[in-house]
């Protein structure tokens, strides 16, 4: 991987965990770093300790403020900020508007602002937070995990049709990720996610070693490799062993 050092990377949802963590990874790095977050002063308190420069607002609009704020250069957008919608078919209209909205265009208008200039100078990387539920899915949490599949088709198609023009696009998709998002995730994330529940800086992690390996998945939890695996190749026996997991839940909720 070529080195950070200088480089203009925006990170976006980085007023704490996953976020935050790449943040402070990528300036750890070299780099220069803008924080973005809806919450204004979580993206200072961030950017002030890692150096960077906050640009908060909608994760959707901000590439020409965090542009301006690099000088001119993105060389590394991590597409981060998410919504955890739960709920199933019936969730009200607007929360799946948000959840698409958020999950998965904010990455198409991100990616539509930054690839001219990607395209004209030969290089560019964009990196998707998806979570496994992109690959896998997640019960109580329609919404969620229907955008997040969006998410990584998005990320997958970016690969595919811009690699050979030095465009490196990397999906992430751990499990639980002990963050406030979490903890919102009520009894479903305490049944499915917790156990197996790593830091944001295994997160970060895992990034930068996939990023020096040029991959494009990347799986902080090692497990969904077999699981991906599995619903491939039997869907039928893995969606008897989701509902399975599905009749668990809901008996915790009587």
């Amino acid at each position: 991987m070529e080195t950070l050092q200088d480089k203009g990377v925006v990170v976006t949802g980085a007023g704490g965990g996953i976020g935050a963590a790449l943040a402070r990874r990528f300036a750890a790095e070299g780099a220069r770093v803008v924080v973005n977050d809806l919450d204004g002063a979580k993206a200072k308190a961030v950017a002030d300790e890692v150096g960077g420069i906050a640009v908060p607002g909608d994760a959707s609009t901000i590439v020409p403020q965090a542009t301006d704020a690099l000088g001119g250069t993105v060389d590394v957008y991590c597409a981060n900020a998410g919504l955890a919608s739960g709920g199933t078919e019936a969730a009200p209209e607007d929360v799946w508007a948000a959840a698409w909205d958020v999950n998965v265009m904010a990455h198409v208008r991100a990616a539509h602002a930054l690839l001219p200039d990607w395209l004209e100078r030969g290089g560019g990387r964009f990196v998707s937070t998806v979570s496994a539920a992109g690959l896998l899915t997640m019960i109580g949490a329609a919404p969620y995990s229907v955008t997040k599949h969006g998410a990584y088709a998005f990320a997958e198609w970016l690969s595919l049709t811009y690699r050979h023009r030095g465009v490196k696009v990397h999906a992430m998709c751990p499990q639980g990720v002990r963050t406030d998002m979490l903890t919102a995730s009520g009894s479903a994330g305490d049944l499915v996610l917790a156990p197996t529940a790593i830091e944001p800086d295994d997160v970060a992690d895992a990034l930068f070693t996939g990023m020096a390996q040029d991959r494009f998945l990347i799986l902080p939890h090692p497990e969904v490799d077999a699981y991906y695996q599995a619903r491939a190749a039997t869907p039928d026996k893995w969606l008897t062993g989701m509902n399975h997991i599905q009749q668990k839940w809901e008996a915790t909720q009587r």
